[in-house]
């Protein structure tokens, strides 16, 4: 930094130059914002700052909460500064955050604040199965979503370290988690002993099995080479016989083979399903006791090929004959069951095509009674619709009068005949005695000296002698005395 003074005006212009770390925040007379430079002239009415961009560590230790409501502690170091290739991160650091010490209360606060709330949000979304399970992928979520916080205040995070998830006081999943596996690890590891162990014996087992076959096959050989040697007159019969026996003796000895073979199979099922729900020394105690069954058996059989190799010829057509019968029963069974089963096909086949053709012709006669009946409705809604265009078109020609429209509809359907109709059919052959009367009279119309009520008074009784004459002639009945004599009409 070096000054220059001016000798008319008294004014001294700096100019600074900014270390490797470092960067200027100038403001005053001619900037509008603020000027960022690693080195700058300083005039009259301006100000400045030096900033420091070096990134800075923090470490917490964040309390969070799975989905299962379940807590634990995350314990991170971050490792955080302003972004130095970005210019617009710069003018926000300088404008936010660069009064503030770096190490200041401010600052971790700030910085606490958004780890703590995206990792308690992004947590609160995932079980603890699969913040566990996840580790690395859930530490990467953390960093996007605290990295995306942080660009608004133009800091870049350098490098994230999120240590081991831990328990809290009383909460104790992730050490039961990982005693789980410990103990999952050994019992693997205990199994792999008992099967290396389990195969070396079976294969003892087996070489000393063949040893003893190839044993009594040679014995057998040698038999049949002293038998010929004893005479040629039963030559053809001992050979025929010693060949039957070796024949049989390969044969039993391919069944106790296969036997064995099954015996391995079954054994290593058995081991698979218990092996999950027993501890490891005690499968390796059931799988000890279940070799040494197998090897009393497989001693047991090789002392029984012994005792039957004498009797092996008569055994051997004997089980041939049952099997062969066997065998004729099984395919009788099968045939016949065939036959069953095709005929059952067959009616199920004809059902179902007498299914699907009633189906159809039902369909069939319900689609022509849903088109009749559309078609119907179809000509009533049209027949409304002319019926609606012909009455609005009457009205309209008569002026909207209704009264004159329905005249004109009763006089057009020749209603008022009807009626007339109808009341001459009702009084046909009856032969009535009908009285037409009215008020009208002389008495009291206008012009004389009487009232409107009088008027009508009059006319009352002027109706009565009519009247009280129509019900005589009609009902044989009088009137009451006080109401009057009904004149005789020849007077």
């Amino acid at each position: 930094m070096f000054f220059i003074i001016h000798a008319k005006k008294n004014l001294i212009f700096m100019y600074r130059v900014a270390r490797a770390s470092e960067y200027l925040v100038i403001t005053g007379s001619g900037i509008d914002d603020i000027k960022i430079a690693k080195k700058s002239w300083v005039f009259p009415g301006q100000s400045y700052s030096i900033f420091d961009i070096s990134p800075v560590n923090y470490t917490f230790e964040v309390m969070a909460m799975s989905a299962e409501k379940l807590p634990f502690i995350l314990p991170a170091v971050f490792t955080i500064g302003p972004r130095a290739d970005d210019q617009e991160s710069l003018h926000k650091y300088a404008r936010l955050i660069s009064s503030h010490d770096k190490q200041s209360n401010h600052m971790n606060e700030l910085v606490k604040g958004v780890i703590e709330g995206e990792t308690r949000v992004l947590a609160a979304s995932m079980t603890m199965e699969q913040i566990f399970k996840g580790t690395k992928e859930f530490k990467q979520e953390v960093f996007d979503k605290v990295q995306l916080e942080m660009n608004q205040f133009g800091l870049w995070i350098y490098n994230a370290n999120v240590k081991q998830l831990v328990d809290v006081a009383g909460h104790e999943y992730f050490s039961y988690l990982g005693q789980k596996t410990q103990m999952e690890a050994a019992n693997q590891a205990k199994i792999d002993v008992s099967e290396a162990k389990m195969k070396g014996e079976i294969g003892a087992k087996l070489r000393e099995g063949q040893t003893l076959q190839n044993a009594a096959k040679i014995d057998a050989e040698t038999k049949i080479i002293s038998t010929q040697r004893q005479g040629e007159g039963k030559k053809e019969e001992v050979k025929v016989r010693t060949e039957v026996k070796v024949f049989e003796n390969e044969r039993e000895a391919e069944v106790a083979e296969a036997n064995a073979e099954l015996a391995i199979k079954k054994a290593k099922c058995a081991k698979d399903a218990q092996v999950a729900e027993v501890e490891a020394t005690k499968a390796v105690a059931l799988r000890e006791a279940e070799l040494q069954k197998e090897v009393e058996i497989m001693n047991a059989l090789t002392q029984t090929e012994k005792l039957k190799a004498e009797f092996l010829s008569k055994a051997s057509v004997e089980y041939e004959t049952k099997v062969q019968e066997a065998n004729w029963e099984l395919y009788r069974k099968q045939k016949a069951a065939e036959a069953i089963l095709y005929e059952k096909e067959k009616e199920a086949e004809a059902q179902k095509a007498m299914a699907e053709a009633t189906f159809f012709a039902r369909q069939q006669v319900a689609d022509g009674e849903l088109y009749a009946k559309q078609k119907e409705a179809e000509g009533l809604v049209a027949l409304a619709q002319a019926q609606g265009t012909y009455i609005r078109t009457l009205l309209g020609a008569l002026g909207g009068n209704y009264g004159a429209l329905r005249d004109y509809l009763m006089i057009n359907g020749g209603m008022y005949q009807e009626i007339a109709k109808i009341n001459a059919e009702a009084v046909k052959g009856l032969k009535p005695k009908i009285s037409i009367w009215t008020g009208a009279s002389g008495v009291g119309e206008e012009g004389d000296g009487h009232s409107g009520a009088m008027k009508e008074v009059a006319g009352v009784y002027k109706m009565l002698p009519p009247l009280f004459n129509t019900v005589h002639e009609q009902t044989g009945m009088l009137p009451p005395t006080w109401m009057g004599k009904i004149k005789d009409p020849d007077c």
